[in-house]
């Protein structure tokens, strides 16, 4: 593990699944966590996990989707923790399964909204503060393996990040004179909330379980160590990378 002694770190839907993991990767290795999300009760019990293991935790109640909502958090972190050191953009949206001919414009905005405007939201507001603060960071923005296969029947959630990869390539570029490091996190099938209409199904459990070399799904923990990793100070020429822990999924 890296020492993150000092640092102080945004997850967006960090109060389960896969932010809960890289939440407790940062906490686990002495980085503070600041949770933004919008389930209250789901945070608080989060925030007393990540207090457990020693780390300082708030939790402020935040609507990603929304520019006023991250911008009242970004000024409520700040004013609970004097800095941060990076943001991940977790939060996400769950696609629907509709078929592609039936879905409507306002389904197709819900799922954009999170999960790509509340990336490039949360992501700018991270920017803009890293910049003035001077001292570099580093910004990670949850994709998918979706971004990779093609993800039938879930349009719009490809379609949104696919985006998002290609908005980390850009930042990474547009981020580096700042010393700030930007990458993606590309899971693959992971036991979560999230995905839990999924893997319930025990015929898509089935499907997706033979396609991943590994023959299985990812526990939420697993992703401590890799949230760690991209919070590392002294990773400074890795940038612009897809990082992806599927299992072996999309090179299968």
């Amino acid at each position: 593990m890296p020492d993150l002694s000092g640092k102080v770190f945004i997850i967006t839907g960090g109060n389960g699944g896969i932010g809960l993991g890289l939440a407790e990767g940062i906490a686990d290795a002495g980085g503070s966590v600041a949770i933004w999300a919008r389930n209250t009760e789901k945070s608080e019990a989060a925030v007393s996990d990540l207090q457990k293991r020693g780390a300082a935790s708030h939790a402020f109640t935040c609507d990603v989707s929304s520019e006023v909502d991250v911008q009242r958090c970004m000024q409520e972190t700040l004013s609970a923790f004097g800095r941060i050191d990076g943001l991940f953009a977790n939060a996400g949206r769950a696609g629907t399964g509709t078929s592609f001919v039936d879905v409507s414009l306002e389904e197709w905005r819900k799922i954009m909204a999170v999960n790509l405007d509340g990336v490039f939201l949360t992501l700018r507001e991270a920017a803009r503060y890293l910049i003035d603060q001077g001292t570099g960071g580093s910004l990670v923005a949850v994709s998918s393996t979706s971004a990779v296969h093609g993800a039938g029947g879930n349009e719009a959630y490809g379609t949104a990040k696919t985006g998002v990869t290609g908005l980390v390539r850009a930042l990474a570029v547009a981020l580096a004179r700042h010393q700030i490091r930007v990458n993606s996190l590309l899971p693959g099938w992971t036991v979560t909330e999230l995905a839990t209409p999924a893997f319930e199904n025990d015929r898509f459990r089935e499907v997706t379980t033979r396609r991943t070399p590994v023959r299985r799904w990812a526990d939420p923990s697993e992703f401590r160590e890799v949230g760690a990793f991209l919070a590392d100070p002294s990773q400074t020429f890795h940038t612009g990378q897809q990082v992806c822990l599927d299992g072996g999924y999309t090179i299968f």
